[in-house]
């Protein structure tokens, strides 16, 4: 039940920088709105805070924390950029498109 509810939590936040102009949901910036490297350390950013709440989540169910070495998070970090494609295509792609369709 946790697994999956970490997997639905982690999803949405890798689509959160593409699918807001507004810093962490909070700060407005402006009419330019979000640079793209903005969009990538807020990104990262969640991806820390992700991998928090999944060691705390690993912590409370088995009592301690398994010792992991740079192919785990290579694979976290891939598995996360993944999750937050469809953002990415939004922003970047079909927005666009809706938009021309529109007018």
């Amino acid at each position: 039940m946790w697994i999956t509810i970490l997997i639905i939590i982690g999803i949405i936040a890798a689509n959160l920088p593409w699918m807001s102009e507004r810093l962490f949901l909070v700060r407005e910036l402006g009419e330019d709105g979000k640079r793209p490297w903005m969009r990538f350390l807020e990104w990262f950013i969640l991806y820390l805070i992700m991998g928090g709440i999944a060691i705390g989540l690993e912590i409370r169910a088995t009592g301690g924390s398994h010792a992991q070495d740079w192919e785990f998070y290579a694979v976290t970090i891939c598995l996360f950029l993944i999750f937050a494609l469809p953002g990415f295509i939004y922003r970047h792609d079909l927005k666009h498109l809706l938009d021309r369709a529109r007018r």
